[in-house]
């Protein structure tokens, strides 16, 4: 479906495109009114004017629907799955709690921490040594 829709949009496109290029711009009306012949001399003298504005008009109605549709099925999401949709996943398993932190109010300076002397290091320090 997307495909064919894909390719009348490009046809309608190029059509689009030609039907707009064969039509005369606004200035060609005046040389005509001067005697400059051979105006819309393909589609006789006042019929070619309607005939190209209707076609232009069909036209740009197919390339706004085709437009739209395409838009449309390109925004659906067909996405397979070999899971049946019954099936409901499994739930994650619960880790341990995270560690908790300080409230963020107030900050905090950090901790320093003095090395304390070992018992037998206090003991030959307080001692006098004898020689």
């Amino acid at each position: 479906m997307t495909i064919l829709l894909t390719i009348l949009h490009i046809l309608v496109c190029i059509a689009l495109i030609a039907i707009v290029l064969l039509q005369s711009g606004k200035g060609a009306e005046m040389g005509a009114s001067f005697g400059a012949g051979g105006s819309q001399s393909v589609f006789g003298a006042g019929g070619g004017t309607t005939f190209l504005s209707k076609l232009t008009t069909g036209a740009a109605i197919i390339f706004m629907l085709t437009s739209l549709t395409l838009a449309y099925l390109s925004g659906q999401s067909e996405t397979s799955s070999i899971m049946p949709k019954g099936t409901v996943a499994p739930s994650p398993r619960k880790t341990a709690a995270p560690p908790t932190t300080q409230p963020t109010g107030t900050p905090q300076a950090p901790v320093q921490s003095t090395p304390t002397p070992q018992p037998s290091q206090r003991s030959s320090e307080s001692a006098p040594q004898t020689k």
